[in-house]
Order: C-alpha cells, then structure tokens, then sequence
C-alpha cells in the first residue's frame, strides 16, 4: 500500500477522531489491508495528534481475552498508543456526546514502569522488575470505524480502539499481588455484569506487557520508564451510556469508577 493511501487513511481517522464522526472499515475499502500497513496508518494517525500538541504518555495491548476477541471477531492482539487527552482521574464524569461516539468499557490491570523494557526477549520477570506500581484500571475503548464493524486491520489503524482511560486512586507494587489468579468484578449502576481474573488475559496481565515489549521492540520501540502501560481487559466489554456509573474492583488491589454524562 503506498504512502498517499496511508496518509489518506490516517487523516481521516484522525479527522473522525476530531469531529466524533466515524469512517467506513478499512478492510471494505481494501480487502488486501495488511496488518503491517494497518499499523502504518495508525503510526500517521498518531503523528497528526502529536503535531495537534498531544504526548504519548503510554501504551496499550488490545484483544487480549477470549471474551474480547470472540465479542469482536478479532482473534489476535494488537497495540496503540496512549496520550495525554486520553487520561481521565478515578471517579470523573466523561462526557459521551461529543466525544466519544459508541463507548465499551474493559476492567484492566495497568503497569507504570520504573525502567525501560525493550524486546524482542522480554520475559515476565523482567516485566515484573521494571513496574514500579499496578494498578485497577478503565479502558473505554471507542471506534472511529462504523458500528464496529472491525476486523484486526481495522483496530489496528484505529489505535486499537482506544477512547480513553483512568486509574484507580491506588496502587500495589507487583510483588504483593499474584498477577494471574487475582480477581476482578466489573459492576455497572450497581449490578454486577462480569467477573474475571488475572489469567483471562494470555494468562497473565505480566505476560500481556512482555508480549507488548517484544513486538514493539521488533519495531525499535522501548516500554520507558514512567509509561503507563495498559495490559488488556480481564472481562467482556461492557457497553457505557449518559447516566451510567461503572466500577471495576480487583482482589486486594483496590478499585476504580467512572461516571458519563
């Protein structure tokens, strides 16, 4: 795929983004879409928001559950980027209209690293000695794609979907939590709608971040130090609404919520 179809796709999945609009799949425009030049729209993506004064502040892997993958059809992970506007604190209000466009939420882990971690080679311990903290975490993933209408190509150009995020308001040193056997219970208004563990996500949320060094790594990409880095969702995505109150809670770990208006 050459460059001017690239940089057509990334802008306007960047103008989607902008406008809360949405673009038809790129995988009907272009049945041959590989995931390599998917990826490369999303690198073009991803630069028209940081000429637009955004930073990357971290990163993200995507279908990373059973449940996720069989909800979206898509049976691989993927990866984006995380930036500043995407940040939400525990317990805001995010406001739907306007900006965001059909918002799911996933429960995850998420990783602040104290060290760069750079693949390919990672192994999960060296996952487990470069996080300073984890903590709970909210995903709202978004699609700039219509109606979900995705296969891994699409994601993958989308920033793999990624809306926004938050953190809970605490977090543990990994040592003190057993990454794959804990578990996690998504409530929404009040009522529990699912529940998973630490395994749910290629067995472990540490495995998640090695994989997520390894592959960007192939592509001379580091983890770095002070990046928040989100390991995937521990349950099925969650579809979110104005007036809707979620809260994911995970074994010792703690907690986080959000609000939409």
């Amino acid at each position: 795929m050459n460059s001017e179809i690239i940089q057509r796709h990334g802008d306007a999945l960047f103008e989607a983004l902008r406008g809360n609009t949405t673009v038809p799949p790129l995988t009907e425009q272009h049945e041959d879409l590989s995931i390599n030049a998917a990826y490369r729209i999303s690198l073009h993506f991803l630069q028209r928001r940081l000429d637009d004064g955004e930073h990357v502040i971290g990163k993200k892997i995507g279908v990373t559950s059973k449940a996720v993958q069989d909800m979206l059809n898509v049976h691989q992970p993927d990866f984006g980027y995380l930036t500043d506007r995407m940040v939400h604190a525990d317990g805001d209000t995010i406001p739907v209209k306007g900006n965001l466009i059909a918002p799911r939420a996933e429960g995850e882990i998420a990783f602040v690293l104290k060290r760069d971690l750079q693949g390919p080679g990672v192994t999960s311990a060296e996952v487990l000695a470069a996080t300073d903290y984890v903590f709970p975490c909210f995903e709202i993933v978004d699609s700039r794609i219509e109606d979900w209408r995705i296969r891994i190509q699409d994601t993958v150009a989308d920033n793999a979907s990624c809306g926004v995020f938050a953190l809970g308001d605490t977090g543990l040193r990994p040592s003190d939590l057993d990454l794959s056997t804990c578990g996690m219970v998504m409530e929404k208004n009040g009522e529990i709608v699912a529940s998973g563990a630490g395994a749910a996500a290629l067995g472990s949320p540490l495995n998640c971040v090695a994989w997520l060094a390894n592959t960007l790594g192939r592509l001379g990409v580091p983890l770095k130090a002070g990046e928040v880095i989100l390991s995937g969702s521990l349950v099925p995505l969650v579809p979110v609404a104005p007036g809707d109150h979620i809260q994911v809670t995970v074994g010792n770990l703690g907690s986080c919520s959000l609000r939409f208006g």
